[in-house]
């Protein structure tokens, strides 16, 4: 049966309507299968990487089955960008130009228990008018209630006050949905990973994007390199952030208005 907070036309008042009403929407099928299967196969190898950082650092347990900043030169990470999927209702959202906050994955298995599994929410700041966070997941694998399909209590992004898990679990509904779809949902939304009861992992990919003057979880332009923006469109320099960098010495800041490393634009 056909989840009700699923869409396969997109339509700018259904995601007002969704967003005001339950907090979150699912767009079917955004990604084609091809581009999936290209994401999953960067995932293994950059998790892999990330347990050996997470390893040297003696944070194994708590990152288990969680990966972080994504965006590389030879992986999925720029094409993603490329795409600009939902460009028009994230603006909407943030209201004008916004940025990469993380581009990171989870890889959802039965014998790990990441901290995703809390009820949680991904801003620590409760401003309902104030938006300056939104989230996408993009599910990697199809997500259903046997394997760990996200909980979302809709509603929730207008309470302040965090849900008992008895009460979270009564009442939330489950992002149940195909592989290559995506998930938008308010930053105040209380929500949780599901359990995985399968021995197939379920993988997704969790992004944030903020308004420009918010400081990003990862550096991305200086990590990617700043000559490296010759190379990029005009929309991967906006959501990257090579529009909004802080100047380090002088000569940076004095710059005329089309060399400035935080455009005039970014608000």
């Amino acid at each position: 049966m056909k989840n009700k907070f699923s869409y396969q036309n997109r339509s700018v008042a259904d995601f007002i309507a969704a967003f005001d009403t339950h907090g979150w929407i699912i767009y079917e099928n955004a990604l084609d299968s091809d581009f999936v299967g290209r994401i999953n196969d960067d995932l293994e190898v950059a998790y892999w990487v990330r347990r050996k950082v997470q390893e040297q650092n003696g944070i194994m347990a708590d990152m288990s089955g969680t990966l972080h900043h994504l965006l590389e030169r030879n992986n999925f990470g720029l094409k993603f960008i490329e795409q600009m999927y939902c460009d028009e209702e994230i603006r909407l959202f943030l209201g004008g130009n916004y940025i990469l906050n993380g581009l990171n994955g989870v890889i959802n298995r039965t014998s790990e228990h990441p901290y995703i599994r809390n009820v949680h929410r991904d801003i620590r700041t409760f401003e309902p008018h104030n938006r300056t966070l939104l989230q996408m997941i993009v599910t990697l694998d199809d997500f259903n209630e046997l394997n760990g399909a996200t909980h979302f209590l809709s509603g929730s992004h207008k309470r302040e006050m965090k849900p008992s898990d008895e009460e979270f679990f009564k009442d939330a509904d489950r992002a149940i949905a195909p592989a290559g779809s995506i998930v938008l949902f308010d930053s105040n939304l209380w929500h949780a990973a599901g359990e995985n009861y399968l021995s197939t992992p379920r993988r997704a990919l969790t992004i944030g994007f903020t308004r420009p003057f918010i400081k990003q979880q990862f550096d991305y332009p200086r990590y990617l390199g700043y000559d490296y923006a010759d190379h990029l469109t005009a929309g991967q320099k906006q959501v990257i952030g090579y529009n909004s960098r802080t100047p380090e010495n002088l000569n940076e800041y004095y710059q005329p208005p089309h060399l400035r490393m935080y455009q005039r634009d970014q608000c």
